[in-house]
């Protein structure tokens, strides 16, 4: 039986989550809005609120899928899940764990990203992460509030599986 080593939940940025909640509650006011100052009837009105209701939908669907990043480690496993996508790996399968800076010029954004570099990235801020280096693959970076002891833990187990 594997016990967890590291366990963490990493938050999307304050600013995306107010950009994200901001631009549903505008849409709500002018949907508000039209029904009250404008009034329209007919066929196009419920083709536009319908279209309107649905991004909505979309946007606050999209809102609750990729709200975080759950990190979770075990002796033989590390597992990192951003909305719908999730990596996972085995701990004797990594070389090695290193602290980045998650930033703008390298991954173009926030979210799940692939870089330049060929690396895949689960970004929620730009700021602290971890870079996993496999031994076969692509690089694989995400952010962590705790980054410098995840390192440490995963380093350590890592030295651990090779003796």
């Amino acid at each position: 039986m594997t016990h967890v080593l590291y366990s963490e939940w990493v938050p999307t940025s304050k600013y995306l989550r107010a950009t994200l909640l901001a631009t549903a509650a505008l849409i709500v006011i002018i949907l508000v809005a039209v029904a009250v100052f404008i009034q329209p009837s007919g066929p196009g009105m419920l083709v536009g609120f319908g279209v309107s209701t649905a991004v909505l939908v979309l946007m606050l669907f999209v809102y609750r899928v990729f709200r975080g990043i759950k990190i979770h480690l075990t002796s033989e496993r590390l597992t990192v899940t951003y909305g719908l996508s999730r990596e996972s790996v085995k701990v004797d399968e990594i070389v090695s764990c290193k602290l980045v800076k998650a930033s703008f010029s390298r991954f173009g954004g926030l979210g799940i990203r692939y870089s330049f570099d060929g690396a895949w990235a689960y970004t929620t801020s730009f700021g602290n992460a971890v870079e996993i280096v496999p031994k076969n693959g692509r690089n694989f970076i995400f952010s962590s509030n705790n980054s410098k002891k995840f390192c440490e833990i995963l380093n350590n187990l890592i030295s651990g599986h090779e003796h």
